[in-house]
């Protein structure tokens, strides 16, 4: 089976002299293959394609994609936007007493196969032009268990609670106050039960756009569990959230699921890993195609997903494997300081930061951990210029390449157009292409406008944007954020790379502990009382940084006999209570 995609935002028809219809073979023998739509944009026939490929690579803006796939597929569409669009197959299915995790990159169907489980979205089974009924759909799924949920779902039997995944526009579809929102969904527990099992005691009578990301992320939580429902959908229920609070949060969906069905979207593996009981693997294309796989044992999952290889199907989605390495990174560190910072301090009235003594050395990557509002970024922010310390002293002569952690690019015109401007020579050198570009994505972004990106694609523009200067140290603050698990593999990977290779430092303050394990050779940890008082320590030897931090955060870690990955402990288990015995909570 073959399927045609045409990526509508990529397509630039009025940039190009339609190459895709110009080199088509088909078309050069007058079969009518390649026609126009009302909108201009090319309508491929999928029935007169021969596979040939040329027109994916002859289009300049990377919008076309020709893709085979397995004929047992044409049975199992569940969904299609219309023709030459993506479309869905397979669907996973929530299970009683279990929480069912699902697994895979951005664009490829996740939160739509949400919102038809959810019954706020009915599938068209592939017929665009004519969606069947309810009636029809459960005809489709007839004899199978996915019949009689779907069923109970439209005829109101089962109820949902729907956790949004973009949090950061609640503001704009809820107006007023915490108390109010939260006021009309006391179902499950009270309003004061809730604002003290979430950390939203203090900010109940502040207006919802007045709250941070991670304000957001836990009422947005709390508004989903304080709802009595069967079955809970929670979509990406921990960025924008610290790792003390998505393991608070896990706990707390853990116990949910005791007695509920949970289905659950999550990115960061470590948390997924000590969610979810079992997990459906996601492969596809983004924008053009998605499959759910079987549901697995989470870590078979897992360790699949990061293999890139279904063994039961015979396919490869991924072309080479993501690897952590086996032992812990060096921390004998032989080079020379390259900024020292003794007993820097800065307050700015209601909150203290205090940084001990400690240097980065050159070539050095340096994770920073800890929890949110301890003066991690305030720190970054000083050893970058943005911020001048009050007290203690920062030795550096040095040149900064700084990624904030919230960003916004006001820059008129195309991307391609604003990474020429800022460093031409290093973007258009072999070298950045094939160690950047490449890794991060950026290809398929080019023509598109930068006040038109998405919360992701803007993230991977600003890291290459901060790798493209030329710097002795390069700060990122928060580069995971928005990024699904492929592409945080991808960047940590290419941010060391490029440490590595150019032999520059780097500081990367990050919540995910997988992104952190792969990036960092060491570690900074912050602790204190949020949003009152920060205590930076470090930087420390990677495990012992890792321990320090974790036990604070009172989790273990192992490694996976297979890839090497770190997993959370059970607590309580055999392993958690050895490990904290010998004051192991990193590497085991």
């Amino acid at each position: 089976m073959r399927i045609a995609v045409v990526l509508q935002d990529r397509c630039q028809n009025r940039k190009c002299n339609h190459e895709c219809e110009r080199f088509c073979p088909l078309m050069r023998t007058g079969v009518e293959c390649i026609t126009w739509g009302e909108r201009g944009k090319p309508v491929i026939s999928e029935a007169l394609c021969q596979g040939c490929g040329i027109c994916v690579n002859k289009c300049q803006f990377d919008a076309i994609r020709i893709i085979g796939l397995a004929d047992e597929l044409k049975t199992e569409l569940i969904h299609q936007y219309g023709e030459n669009s993506f479309r869905l197959y397979r669907l996973p299915l929530p299970r009683k007493g279990m929480i069912t995790g699902i697994l895979g990159p951005n664009g490829i169907g996740k939160t739509t196969a949400i919102r038809i489980l959810s019954g706020s979205e009915i599938p068209n089974l592939g017929d665009y032009t004519a969606p069947p009924s309810k009636e029809k759909v459960l005809e489709h799924f007839a004899g199978t268990d996915m019949q009689t949920y779907l069923s109970d779902v439209y005829a109101g039997k089962i109820k949902v609670a729907l956790k949004p995944q973009y949090v950061d526009k609640l503001p704009a579809t809820v107006k007023g106050v915490v108390r109010d929102l939260l006021g009309k969904v006391q179902e499950r527990m009270t309003l004061e039960e809730a604002a003290g099992m979430f950390e939203l005691t203090e900010v109940l009578d502040r207006e919802l756009d007045k709250l941070s990301g991670g304000e957001l992320q836990r009422l947005a939580m709390a508004a989903t569990m304080m709802k009595e429902a069967d079955v809970y959908f929670f979509d990406e229920p921990t960025s924008y959230l610290d790792i003390y609070q998505r393991v608070r949060m896990a706990r707390l969906i853990k116990t949910l699921a005791a007695e509920k069905q949970v289905v659950v979207i999550e990115h960061d593996l470590a948390v997924l890993d000590y969610l979810a009981d079992n997990v459906n693997v996601v492969y596809g294309t983004e924008g053009a195609y998605g499959v759910f796989t079987m549901a697995r044992q989470v870590r078979t999952a897992i360790n699949v997903y990061l293999d890139g290889y279904l063994p039961e199907e015979n396919i490869r989605f991924r072309d080479r494997p993501i690897e952590f390495e086996a032992s812990p990174p060096r921390g004998d560190w032989k080079t020379a300081d390259l900024v020292e910072f003794d007993h820097v301090t800065k307050d700015f009235g209601g909150f203290r930061l205090e940084i001990g003594k400690g240097s980065v050395k050159i070539g050095e990557s340096v994770g920073v951990v800890g929890p949110n509002a301890t003066g991690k970024t305030t720190f970054v922010k000083m050893l970058a210029g943005v911020i001048e310390p009050d007290g203690g002293s920062i030795d550096a002569r040095m040149k900064v390449s700084y990624k904030p952690q919230y960003i916004s690019m006001e820059a008129e015109g195309t991307v391609q157009e604003l990474l020429y401007a800022s460093a031409y020579e290093t973007v258009t050198s072999n070298f950045f292409q094939g160690e950047v570009i490449a890794p991060l994505g950026l290809k398929g972004l080019m023509e598109k406008e930068v006040r038109n990106l998405s919360g992701g694609e803007l993230q991977r523009l600003a890291i290459t944007l901060c790798l493209a200067n030329d710097a002795d140290i390069y700060l990122f603050d928060e580069p995971s954020a928005y990024l699904d698990s492929n592409q945080r593999m991808n960047t940590a990977k290419t941010i060391r790379r490029m440490m590595e290779k150019t032999g520059r430092s780097a500081m990367v303050v990050d919540h995910d502990i997988y992104f952190l394990d792969m990036v960092s050779d060491s570690m900074m940890v912050f602790g204190g009382t949020p949003g009152q008082h920060g205590i930076g320590e470090g930087p420390f030897d990677m495990r012992e940084g890792m321990n320090r931090f974790l036990a604070a955060v009172d989790i273990t870690f192992r490694r996976d006999t297979e890839t090497h990955r770190p997993r959370i402990n059970k607590p309580e288990s055999r392993l958690d209570r050895e490990q904290k015995s010998r004051g192991e909570y990193y590497y085991a």
